[in-house]
């Protein structure tokens, strides 16, 4: 819901209340963001000042120094010191802007930033703010965009920059959200790592000057994830403060959180100000990504709960896929490279009976591919290994009661490819210099049109010609040589940002043309994972580390902002082909049960217990999609804190819910270990499997469920296993029935 009252807005969602007033003279001025509150005027609500050594200007009546006024949209040259959100160089090369307000709208539903990812399903209940600015100094306009869903305590944010002026105008920074906090004690919450260990929780003290999560690589990145939130020192998963910010953009970004020397906050998130800048003819306009920001006052599980809702509610096809997702078995850790058309047909026959619904056959299929130096940029079969192109082993798939999928990497180029040697000016490059290989490969130019018509016309010939349910889209580099050959000289700073454009588009029509395909993203596992990507694609392959216990520390940071259901998690075989680590079998399903399912391995060498097995763990899968599609997801135990690790999928009705316990690491002579379940109903009563206990909601939330450790036998003895999983399901019934 959105108010407007004498100047002032409140915008209003279930439990936060975010206003802001513009005074006499136009300043936008932040006033207040937090729990609900009243519509009462928050005029007097401000520490405004003049400071010493600080320019003097007018906020409205009150003389105040530029570096105390909280401004929705700051910007540079006018004695606000701190980052500002906008800086755009005229023709005079003069980058100082006055923004005043010049007029505002609200409008039911949602107003969307064209060409980009959004929220953009379900909006009928969605409200938008739009208010005007206009920079004094340069006549550029500004148009910010608060699209309000009350349901989910979320907020989506854009801005749109329009040269309203008689020359060109360059932007040096355009963010897409500024807030200002006149407080400091919080701690800058960012999910880190690299490859094969991302989305690690970082948690750090603020301190005076700027703190920061960025990427620079043409990519969201395993390094640091386009999340950010701003957390009380106390605050835990189920108690305390928390700001969550999230950026819905695949490539370079910076979110920044600058505390001044009077401890108030700023936090500025957008695209990277050191890989973009953007030229705007008179009457051009360039649209900011959107950002989803959320306020909870009951932790860091209600926060991430305010995302998950809002990306399974409205995020293009989060929101649009809903339902039974398929289980997969890649070929990719069982044969790598060593491919042909009968061992695949072996592979597959020794699926049949488990229950596997999709076959994906992974990279060496294509051009002549038969290690990571060729092919990239190929897309059509190679006949030598498959005589019969892919129709032979479509065919043996749908003989053997599976599907069938495939794996591409559309934005690359390898030197050694058609593609490249027709078109060696495609990949990104630098006139004069050798352009930078890395895996032995090139990134394609998508910010040219016909590099992405020519993507289009070959994959979607691929898609027309087979039957393919399911495409894994991959990207196993980063960008180097950053811009294009054929941008002018005065535009190579929108090259990463026109990249990413052409990526979209590319995703866009291909995803448009196959809606009966399944898309999953992966980039090197979870080097992309973000809503930019998930709006095309509504699953991403979390991490290429499939190793179990890594897993639990990977897909949990993973769900401080993403839904389980955006997840994919395979079981592998062991030792695991990343860490080495020997995991029991069942334990890799436990951990893998919490995200869209599948499998790493040969099935033909399983023995027949764990063939017993792996049917057994995808009939539970089918009992937990339910949960993982529409229920709440809560982080019970944390992983990086102790041997324990623990998550709970709970109905929103509160009628069913599963839990998973696994313990990451042995203890000598260890000691009881209980989990507080969330979520539930108090005064109902649950039937516990397997503890074949009925237990009150309260009773299960307060005083827990045991979690007992497996033994195993030795010639000594029993010892404690080095690692186990326990599993409950719960089941809402009436006092004394015992189903």
């Amino acid at each position: 819901m959105i108010v407007a009252k004498n100047q002032t807005f409140y915008l209003e969602t279930e439990h936060t209340s975010y206003v802001m007033d513009i005074l006499p003279g136009g300043m936008l001025r932040h006033l207040y963001y937090g729990s609900r509150i009243g519509e009462d005027s928050l005029a007097y609500h401000h520490l405004l000042q003049e400071r010493s050594m600080s320019p003097l200007m007018m906020a409205g009546d009150i003389p105040a120094s530029a570096d105390t006024i909280p401004q929705e949209y700051p910007v540079f040259g006018r004695g606000d010191y701190r980052s500002p959100a906008l800086m755009a160089e005229g023709e005079q090369g003069r980058r100082i802007h006055e923004l005043t307000a010049s007029g505002f709208r609200i409008v039911e539903g949602a107003v969307l930033p064209e060409n980009l990812p959004c929220l953009d399903a379900d909006m009928d209940d969605a409200a938008t703010l739009e208010i005007s600015l206009k920079d004094r100094v340069t006549g550029v306009e500004i148009l910010l965009y608060y699209v309000v869903l009350e349901k989910e305590d979320v907020i989506a944010r854009h801005a749109v920059i329009r040269n309203a002026t008689g020359g060109p105008v360059t932007l040096r920074r355009a963010a897409s959200l500024a807030m200002d906090f006149e407080r400091a004690d919080f701690e800058f919450l960012t999910l880190s790592g690299t490859w094969a260990r991302e989305r690690h929780i970082n948690r750090r003290p603020l301190a005076q000057g700027v703190t920061a999560a960025a990427s620079r690589r043409g990519a969201s990145g395993h390094q640091l994830n386009p999340f950010a939130a701003l957390v009380g020192k106390h605050t835990t998963e189920s108690e305390g403060e928390a700001y969550g910010f999230a950026f819905v953009y695949s490539g370079d970004f910076r979110i920044e959180a600058e505390v001044d020397a009077y401890d108030s906050t700023r936090i500025l998130v957008g695209l990277n100000p050191e890989t973009f800048s953007w030229r705007l003819e008179p009457g051009e306009e360039f649209t900011t990504p959107q950002v989803l920001f959320t306020y909870s006052d009951r932790g860091l599980n209600a926060m991430s709960q305010s995302f998950h809702s809002a990306c399974r509610r409205h995020l293009g096809s989060c929101a649009r896929t809903h339902g039974s997702r398929p289980v997969v078995v890649n070929s990719w850790e069982a044969v790598y490279y060593d491919l042909s058309e009968e061992r695949l047909k072996e592979f597959i026959r020794n699926c049949r009976g488990l229950g596997i619904d999709i076959f994906v056959l992974d990279d060496g299929w294509f051009g002549h591919r038969d290690n990571d130096r060729s092919s990239l940029g190929d897309w059509y079969v190679d006949r030598k290994k498959f005589p019969e192109g892919l129709g032979g082993i479509i065919r043996c798939c749908h003989e053997n009661g599976m599907k069938f999928g495939i794996w591409v990497e559309p934005e690359m180029v390898s030197k050694d490819s058609e593609l490249y040697r027709s078109h060696p000016d495609w990949c990104i490059h630098c006139s004069g210099l050798e352009p930078v290989e890395s895996r032995h490969q090139l990134v394609l130019d998508l910010s040219r049109a016909e590099v992405v018509d020519n993507l289009f016309g070959q994959l979607s010939r691929l898609l027309a010609e087979n039957d393919i349910s399911y495409v894994k889209w991959d990207f196993n580099r980063n960008l180097t040589d950053n811009g294009s050959a054929f941008l002018a000289p005065g535009r190579q700073g929108e090259h990463a940002h026109r990249y990413m454009l052409g990526a979209y588009e590319l995703m866009r029509r291909l995803t448009e043309a196959f809606p009966l395909v399944l898309f999953e993203g992966c980039s090197g596992g979870g080097g992309r994972f973000d809503f930019g990507l998930l709006y095309y694609m509504p699953q991403i392959w979390t991490s290429d580390d499939s190793d179990a216990i890594e897993r639990l520390k990977i897909q949990y940071g993973t769900s401080m902002v993403y839904p389980p259901a955006a997840m994919t998690a395979h079981v592998s075989a062991c030792p695991n082909h990343q860490t080495g680590r020997t995991v029991p079998f069942y334990v890799r399903g436990a951990v893998a049960q919490m995200c869209h399912y599948g499998y790493e391995m040969d099935a033909g060498r399983l023995s027949e217990t764990e063939r017993e097995q792996v049917r057994e763990q995808i009939e539970t899968h089918s009992r937990i999609e339910p949960l993982l599609e529409t229920g709440d997801f809560y982080r019970l135990e944390n992983p990086f804190e102790g041997t324990l690790c623990a998550w709970q999928l709970v109905q929103k009705d509160g009628s069913q819910s599963y839990v998973c316990a696994v313990i990451q690491r042995a203890e000598p002579n260890p000691r009881g270990k209980y989990i507080r379940l969330r979520g539930l109903l108090p005064e109902k009563y649950y039937r516990v499997q397997p503890l074949g206990v009925t237990l009150r909601g309260d009773t299960l939330m307060h005083a827990g469920l045991p979690v007992l450790l497996p033994k195993a036998e030795e010639d000594n003895g029993p010892r404690q296993e080095e690692y186990a999983a326990a599993e409950f399901w719960l089941a809402c019934v009436r006092r004394g029935e015992e189903e």
